[in-house]
């Protein structure tokens, strides 16, 4: 690994699939810390936000690190973050699934980088877990290079159903991957500096190696 590879912060709150996405991210090439640190998020070359669990109990990690801040003022200077799993749900306004089954309906602030609120997905058989296809735009960054029908690894009972973010007239639109199981759902976003996906990249074999070396290509 050179010099030149980008400094890839791991964000550690408590919550996250640590040393699966840890030696993934290292496979395709980047030099990687582990940390809470908030200098150290805020300046790495990249951030990549994991998250196992529930929503409500993920947030009260994140909060506990500044988690919130040291994304929002990443973004705030346009640079990457990447959300994986429940670290992808946060980057919504809000979420319903709590860890200790109470007060479901009242719902969880998230972070509210994206308008939108995760919900419980409307299908016969949860948690949804197993590999599936998803539905990426053809201008997708994160998706280049892949055939329609390659298959990520999803774990997760929840998700976004709807996307909610209005068009403007000064702004790209985002890039939102969408998935099936029961009811579609949203699989990944590429909007900006902000990247997140529903599936584990880092549990997905080659497919998740390949979509985790693209965003790193695109860092620059």
């Amino acid at each position: 690994m050179t010099s030149s590879a980008p400094r890839v912060a791991l964000l550690d709150y408590g919550s996250g699939n640590l040393r699966s996405a840890h030696r993934a991210l290292e496979r395709v090439g980047a030099r990687v810390e582990l940390t809470s640190d908030h200098r150290v998020a805020t300046e790495a070359d990249a951030l990549v936000v994991p998250g196992v669990g529930a929503f409500a109990a993920c947030m009260e990690g994140l909060r506990a690190v500044k988690g919130p801040r040291i994304i929002g003022e990443r973004l705030a200077g346009g640079r990457p973050v990447l959300g994986i799993c429940v670290g992808m749900q946060v980057m919504f306004e809000r979420g319903t699934e709590f860890s200790d089954g109470e007060h479901a309906d009242s719902g969880a602030a998230g972070c509210g980088e994206w308008p939108g609120v995760v919900e419980r997905l409307e299908a016969p058989v949860l948690p949804h877990m197993g590999w599936n296809t998803v539905e990426a735009p053809e201008r997708s960054v994160l998706f280049a290079g892949m055939p329609a029908d390659e298959r990520f690894y999803f774990v997760h009972s929840y998700g976004v159903q709807r996307w909610e973010m209005e068009p403007s007239d000064h702004l790209a639109p985002p890039d939102v991957t969408w998935a099936r199981h029961g009811t579609r759902f949203v699989a990944a976003v590429e909007n900006g500096p902000l990247s997140a996906t529903q599936f584990h990249p880092e549990k997905s074999g080659d497919a998740g190696l390949q979509l985790l070396e693209n965003w790193i290509r695109s860092l620059g």
